[in-house]
């Protein structure tokens, strides 16, 4: 199975090429400039593995929640792409992207959403893959459901901007944090891949992002 799959969700453009396990990653901190080096990046990945669009099984991306912006970038380049190649996409929560990417079995990621916000799960590994014990959310840090049981692992930039209050409610709860964790492209091809492989693709224009809030800033009132 060829997958490509991307994410523009955070400050970090990321992309990757499932070629039967194997795999091809580009990745490259964007700040702003995600929908400048997105294709490139494809581009760069499928020339150096002598691959055209055609020659893929699917696409997957990240869906969110995120960075609105990112979102979308992401979805229309989902869509722009497979629609014109016809190839299936599976969305993947970027929230479960990360508790992949951390290789461990029980994760709550947290994903700074400004505002005093965060985007939040938790995050259980099963024998059918990532199981929600809570969320996806967007809380307050004071308010994050947190898990009652011991040995967990926190990550993503979450922990990162309000990593005091959360150590603080976290107690021994959560034994290793790790903020640098984001929702990277090669996690996302490896849900994407047992996705596929049970025929969970959707038609392109069927690719929607994720949002979890409708409001990007808030009001001068609110502030």
């Amino acid at each position: 199975m060829k997958i490509l799959a991307f994410d523009t969700s955070t400050e970090w453009c990321t992309a990757a090429l499932w070629l039967d396990g194997d795999l091809r990653v580009n990745e490259v901190e964007a700040g702003q400039g995600h929908s400048r080096l997105l294709l490139p990046m494809i581009q760069r990945l499928l020339a150096e593995a002598e691959l055209t669009l055609g020659d893929l099984d699917g696409l997957a991306f990240g869906r969110g929640p995120g960075a609105f912006t990112g979102l979308r970038i992401a979805c229309s380049v989902v869509q722009g792409l497979g629609m014109g190649a016809g190839l299936p996409v599976v969305g993947v929560m970027t929230l479960e992207a990360m508790a992949e990417e951390t290789a461990a079995e029980r994760v709550v990621a947290c994903l700074d959403a400004r505002m005093g916000e965060l985007y939040a799960a938790v995050f259980e590994r099963t024998a059918q893959g990532w199981a929600s014990r809570e969320g996806p959310g967007l809380y307050r840090p004071e308010a994050l459901p947190l898990p009652e049981d011991v040995d967990w692992v926190g990550c993503g930039s979450g922990f990162a901007a309000h990593g005091e209050v959360l150590r603080s409610r976290a107690g021994g709860r959560v034994r290793v944090i790790r903020p640098e964790v984001i929702p990277h492209a090669r996690s996302i091809a490896r849900l994407a891949a047992a996705r596929f492989a049970r025929g969970e693709g959707v038609a392109a224009e069927d690719a929607q992002p994720f949002y979890l809030r409708d409001k990007v800033a808030l009001k001068r009132s609110e502030r």
